[in-house]
């Protein structure tokens, strides 16, 4: 992971770069957008090596909270900033987005790399089925308040429309925290690597306390101040381009919001920690899912103009469900190689290709 944050370092120089084109050339939306998203990948390793750095300390129980609040952190500040702006849609389209990212586009260059490297990578199928199972909950979860939505969605039902989704964020949050203590206390056993693939942590030098801390507050406070002028740019990033909100958030945002995880699992997989790689991929899907929508619905109510519902479109649902199945049967034997990267690559283009080329009205 130390040579991916080596590669990526040089892009901090996008901040800057975004900073003077927002302030000094408004006009220039396409610009602006693609600097800041640039400028969030590495503000975003940042803020997952800190995390890691602290929890290697702490122990896997506050790790694993660590991981829930920081390691998503990117999604959760572009997301809780395009709430303030009203932008409803592409927060939506944002959160489909990074699962599909994460289970199809980060988990394909995953195994495709690792398998040109090794010729079979194998890991524990016990924890992918857990993730898989997760995952079918958490779709089942979101089909609820989407299906209510769309065939009693009017004046008369707005409220009870409104408690719906604040129920089933309640109910997904405490979900998420059971599976942590099931992962983490009860049965840590279920997520135990496949073989010897123990991570020699004397291969790089420890950050201490102070150190880690200080750099996740300043990544924090830059990943907003880029988030801002991220979201300010999307809409007319999206005019100039003939990009929708959906398409924005489902490709371009999500992509951007997870790609320090994306190069850690792609990492972890060219070391042969394939373990790793399916946790940090698939654990990053369930968190969205489990712990980030339904937190936005919560801090939607104080900073939205209106509360966020947790209704998806058609094609929102149907691409997730079909991942989270397609997912499950390449990934299901606990073991990889390069062509399975290749297959779940190939359906993560063609879902992005659905969601360019279909209208705004559409996706609804």
């Amino acid at each position: 992971m130390a040579t991916v944050a080596v590669t990526i370092n040089w892009l901090f120089i996008f901040i800057p770069i975004a900073i003077m084109l927002e302030y000094g050339w408004p006009g220039a939306h396409t610009w602006i957008f693609f600097a800041a998203c640039l400028a969030i990948i590495p503000i975003a390793r940042l803020i997952v090596e800190g995390t890691e750095h602290i929890a290697s300390r702490t122990g896997d129980a506050v790790g694993g909270l660590l991981n829930a609040t920081f390691g998503n952190a990117p999604e959760l500040i572009i997301a809780v900033v395009a709430l303030r702006a009203g932008l409803f849609d592409m927060v939506r389209a944002s959160l489909i987005g990074a699962i599909l990212a994460n289970l199809l586009l980060a988990l394909g260059v995953a195994f495709l790399l690792g398998g040109l490297r090794y010729h079979t990578q194998e890991y524990n199928p016990g924890a992918t089925r857990v993730y898989s199972s997760m995952m079918l909950i958490a779709v089942i979860s979101l089909v609820v308040p989407s299906t209510f939505s769309r065939f009693f969605s009017s004046e008369a039902t707005m409220r009870q429309e409104q408690l719906l989704n604040l129920g089933v964020a309640v109910v997904l949050l405490i979900a998420y925290g059971l599976y942590l203590l099931f992962m983490l206390k009860t049965h840590p056993e279920f997520f135990s690597a496949a073989g010897d693939q123990e991570e020699r942590h004397g291969e790089r030098t420890q950050w201490g306390l102070p150190r880690a801390g200080g750099s996740l507050l300043i990544a924090s406070v830059l990943a907003a101040w880029m988030s801002e002028i991220l979201v300010g740019a999307a809409e007319g990033t999206g005019k100039s381009l003939g990009m929708s909100q959906t398409f924005i958030g489902m490709v371009l945002l999500a992509i951007v919001g997870g790609a320090a995880e994306s190069g850690s699992a792609i990492a972890m997989a060219r070391k042969n920690k394939i373990d790793l790689t399916m946790g940090i991929a698939l654990g990053s899907c369930i968190q969205i899912a489990l712990f980030v929508a339904p937190a936005l619905v919560l801090v939607s109510y104080a900073v939205a103009p209106q509360p966020l519902k947790l209704s998806f479109g058609r094609a929102e649902i149907g691409s997730m469900f079909l991942a989270v199945l397609i997912g499950a049967m390449v990934s299901g034997d606990g073991r990889s190689n390069w062509y399975k990267g290749v297959q779940l690559i190939t359906v993560y283009v063609i879902m992005a290709f659905l969601f360019y080329f279909l209208p705004e009205t559409a996706s609804r």
